[in-house]
């Protein structure tokens, strides 16, 4: 059975080499560590459908309109960017189911407004029939919980906000 620290140690030695994939067997337990790759990545863009161009014609704002609306959109993001800046963000160390809690009838870990110390658990990451308890390497109020329970993780996707003490 592997630690969590063990996986994390492990994760960090093959981001930081070549290698793509690693796969480990030990006392029946199988670890598989892949690196994304750019063939994998995913381009989403939004599209807009119109029946008729009626339908468009209100959602045109004047010039004048449409600028103020970018400049202020751009503030907000830049207001937004800067709060996060000071925020840390506990990640998933691996691919796995997220959970808040022990059980599905216990108390989450943690909710938005609590304090947290570096040894913390904040949930758990479920992977391949493993619970994975994650602490939160930091002191600090839980200012987000970014993921829903029971919801699918990625390795390095942000699940928790905290404001660091």
């Amino acid at each position: 059975m592997f630690k969590l620290n063990e996986i994390k140690e492990l994760i960090e030695l093959v981001d930081k080499t070549s290698v793509h994939e690693l796969e480990i067997e030990n006392e029946g337990t199988r670890l598989c560590i892949r690196k994304p790759g750019k063939s994998e990545l995913v381009h989403v863009q939004p599209t807009v459908v119109a029946s008729a161009p009626q339908a468009l014609a209100p959602l045109q704002a004047p010039p004048a309109a449409a600028d103020n609306a970018q400049a202020q959109a751009a503030g907000q993001s830049a207001e937004s960017a800067a709060a996060d800046a000071n925020l840390h963000k506990i990640v998933s160390p691996m691919v796995g189911t997220f959970y808040r809690a022990s059980s599905p009838d216990a108390n989450p870990y943690v909710n938005v407004g609590d304090k947290v110390g570096e040894k913390t658990t904040v949930c758990i990451i479920e992977a391949m029939k493993l619970m994975n308890e994650l602490e939160a390497e930091v002191k600090g109020e839980i200012v987000d919980i970014l993921v829903e329970n029971g919801q699918l993780v990625e390795y390095g996707q942000p699940l928790f906000l905290v404001k660091p003490e």
